[in-house]
């Protein structure tokens, strides 16, 4: 063993050294000045479409009452549909997914720049049973050229001129239905001025009065994420809804005033902004931690 030997205490003293655990280096302390820099980078358009704009001399922040707290809103990645400044030409749509049972909900948002881009921002997860949003997805996304046409068409909808809040009336009376299954839907249209917001029940023929707005602003984000898909596994195929209100129009029957109807938020005067476009934006930045 005179040669053999040692080879084999060495490779015995190698495997013994593997079995060690090693011990992780912790990383370093971040430089508390450049941790508090505010030299923060733009976020990209398909984070924050309408990022870096400020109201101008003459410009009224447009009142908005759909009911969701802009904290609500940076719970869920979003900028606050309070704070974004839409100039002529230009428009926000958005939709809110409420499940009558369960506390999967989800939140679409479409954004049409005058530069003629348009983007999709969506969220599904879980809102409840903790601070944040549980199991949160996120599809940030550009849309195709095409289909701004069809967006910028939908803010002359006759939806838009619909009660807030309303109840179906089948042609003898109605009372107020209560929503014990299915999803309720609220949408948001944000335009420069003004803006319209409508609450649809979970009844086929409520929500069908607003289908096409649905089945726009809800298609833009199916298919790009199978965990958002799960939330809304239908997409936006709303021709169910669709029928039910068109049949409730054939029979005689229409939508009349909720009992807990409200006026839609006044418009604000529009002026010419003088304010230019913010720069050309840097390259998107990593998702922060949740």
């Amino acid at each position: 063993m005179g040669v053999i030997g040692p080879a084999v205490f060495a490779g015995a003293l190698a495997l013994a050294a593997q079995d060690q655990p090693v011990t992780p280096v912790a990383p370093a302390a971040p430089d508390p000045a450049v941790w508090w820099s505010n030299e923060i980078p733009r976020p990209s358009s398909e984070i924050e479409p309408l990022a870096g704009r400020r109201l101008g001399r003459k410009e009224l922040p447009v009142p908005i009452d759909n009911g969701v707290d802009p904290l609500l809103y940076r719970l869920w990645g979003l900028q606050p549909l309070q704070t974004q400044l839409v100039r002529r030409g230009e428009l926000v749509l958005e939709a809110w997914a409420r499940p009558a049972r369960g506390v999967r909900q989800a939140v679409v948002r479409v954004t049409v720049r005058r530069d003629g881009r348009a983007f999709v921002q969506a969220r599904a997860g879980l809102g409840c049973c903790t601070p944040d949003i549980g199991r949160r997805v996120d599809i940030n996304a550009e849309l195709p050229a095409e289909r701004i046409a069809a967006f910028k068409a939908l803010a002359g909808d006759p939806a838009w001129s619909q009660p807030r809040s309303v109840i179906v009336d089948y042609g003898g009376g109605s009372v107020e239905a209560l929503c014990v299954d299915g999803v309720s839907w609220d949408v948001t249209l944000l335009v420069p001025g003004q803006a319209r917001h409508l609450r649809r029940a979970c009844d086929d023929a409520e929500v069908g009065s607003i289908a096409g707005v649905l089945s726009a602003v809800v298609g833009a984000a199916a298919g790009r994420d199978p965990l958002f898909d799960a939330v809304l596994p239908r997409g936006g195929d709303f021709s169910r809804q669709a029928k039910a209100y068109a049949d409730l129009a054939a029979q005689g029957g229409q939508l009349k005033a909720g009992t807990s109807n409200r006026p839609q938020p006044k418009a604000v005067p529009v002026t010419d902004d003088e304010e230019p476009e913010p720069p050309a934006e840097t390259p998107e930045m990593p998702a922060a931690p949740r």
